[in-house]
This record gives structure tokens, C-alpha cells and sequence, in this order.
């Protein structure tokens, strides 16, 4: 569907309205995050423009349909359901630029940050955590990838400082920090607490680019019980315009590892 969505010339949001349905809907469909119901693929059909032959062969895979991601084979609950969107989008996507307050950004979590991270839900049991934790660490294999996605991530200084599952934990995660941020594709800078007030105070955003110019970029927005995906062109262009003051404000990705390395002195002192 994403392929013939492309080579119709259409976007996600065109064939979302055509079809009247969300485009996070468009997206789990491309995505096989869910059986798509046979009236939506029909609807698309028509908008790409298919012949007949073509419509009935896809509307039968429909029917039929019981794909599931590689995430739900670990579990039901392996992962929100909100969040599986993203999960498939993030199989695609050619670049992700983002801003994290409070965490480490998720691909970028080590083993032991993580499970600390999903241990502190208390709506999630020790089961489920375990399984949500295989699916984070099997995410992270998207780097190991020739065709990785690109990665511009901006952290809070709060997020380096704030001892998630202990010191040793913590000077983990740091120095993991510092490697990655040394391999080609990677970019990570730090928002340091100097930095004062600043216009992403209301919380964290990832914005999600596509190798085809067909594909317009999707920003992301999660909270406790939910995600936002916004694809407007307008609010697009606004979260955009965020991310670029935000890099303005942050020190340099060279200053940024020094900044770590001095946090992880600074741990062994304390």
C-alpha cells in the first residue's frame, strides 16, 4: 500500500482524508501494524487509481490478513497499542530528530537504563516489563542497519544528570552515550541547565523524515496513555522551527561529550 501509494503521487494525509479515516491510520496499514478493514483498502484502491483486478487481489489479502509486526510475535502486551504505529513507521523512516527532557532518547538506552526506565511504570508488571524491554533492545538493531536512519538528538541535561537505576547504571549509559554519538549518522547535543528557559519547556517531540519526498514528515508526541501523530504542514514546519532553536541553544556535539564526561567524574566523586 505504500508502494502504490508513492506511485500514485499521493500523500499519507490525502488518503487519509480521502478514505475518511485518520492518517496514523494510513500509517498502521503501510506499516502492517494491523489487519486493515477490506472498506479502507477498497477506498484507497479507488483513490490510487487501481483496476478492478488489482482491487479485488488486495481486498482478498485484506480479508485474509492476519500479519503482525515482529513486536506483537513477542507478546500482546509487549508494547501499547498506540505505540505500535510508531514502531512500524520507525522501520522506514530515513532520519529522526529529536528533543528528550527527562529520558534517554530509546534507541540510545543501554539494557540496564532501560529496564530501570520501565520498572518505574507502576502500571506495568515485571512480566510485561520484561517483554517491552526485548522489544526496545530488538529496536535498537535498526542502527546496525547499511540504510540506518540518520539521528539528531538533543538532551536535556536533566536526563544526563538524573541517577536512572543507580550510579553504575547511569556512568553506563553516559559512556554509551559517548560512543554512539562518535559513529557517522549520529548527532547528539546537549540543552545544558546555562541554556535557562527555553520554548520546549512543555515536554518531548521526535520528528520523523522519509526517504521519498512523497512522504511528508510525521511529528511525534507520546504522554502516559497515548501518542499524537501530527502531519499538518503548519504544525510540521512549527516543530521544525522548534528543533532548529532548540540545536541553536544546545552546546556542540563536541562540548556535549565533554559535558558527559565531566557528569561521569562527577558520579565517581560523589
Amino acid at each position: 500500500m505504500r508502494k502504490l501509494r508513492k506511485e500514485a503521487g499521493k500523500t499519507r494525509e490525502e488518503a487519509a482524508r480521502y478514505a475518511d479515516i485518520a492518517p496514523a491510520t494510513v500509517s498502521r496499514i503501510e506499516a502492517a501494524a494491523h489487519a486493515p478493514k477490506v472498506a479502507d483498502i477498497m477506498a484507497l484502491c479507488r483513490f490510487y487509481g487501481l483496476d478492478e483486478a488489482h482491487t479485488e487481489m488486495l481486498v482478498t489479502l485484506a480479508r485474509q490478513s492476519r500479519q503482525r509486526g515482529w513486536w506483537q510475535k513477542v507478546g500482546e502486551d509487549a508494547i501499547p497499542t498506540w505505540f505500535e504505529t510508531y514502531v512500524g513507521l520507525e522501520e522506514e523512516v530515513a532520519e529522526i530528530r529529536s528533543y528528550q527532557p527527562e529520558v534517554i532518547f530509546g534507541l540510545l538506552q543501554t539494557e540496564d537504563y532501560a529496564r530501570a526506565v520501565l520498572t518505574a511504570d507502576d502500571t506495568v508488571g515485571p512480566a510485561e516489563g520484561e517483554r517491552r524491554l526485548e522489544v526496545r533492545m530488538r529496536r535498537q538493531k535498526l542502527l546496525e542497519e547499511p540504510d540506518r536512519p540518520k539521528l539528531w538528538i538533543i538532551q536535556n541535561e536533566g536526563a544526563l544528570r538524573r541517577h536512572v537505576g543507580g550510579v553504575a547504571t547511569m556512568q553506563q549509559q553516559l559512556k554509551h552515550l559517548i560512543d554512539l554519538s562518535r559513529q557517522p549518522g549520529i548527532t547528539i547535543q546537549v540543552l545544558p541547565f546555562s541554556a535557562g528557559a527555553h520554548p520546549s519547556m512543555h515536554g518531548a517531540f521526535e520528528i520523523l523524515s522519509f526517504p521519498e519526498r512523497y512522504d511528508p514528515d510525521v511529528v511525534y508526541i507520546d504522554y502516559r496513555r497515548g501518542s499524537i501523530y501530527l502531519e499538518n504542514l503548519d504544525e510540521v514546519d512549527d516543530y521544525t522551527q522548534l528543533f532548529d532553536q532548540l540545536r541553536a541553544r544546545a552546546i556542540s556535539p563536541d562540548e556535549s561529550r565533554a559535558l558527559i564526561g565531566r557528569i561521569i567524574q562527577e558520579m565517581d566523586a560523589s
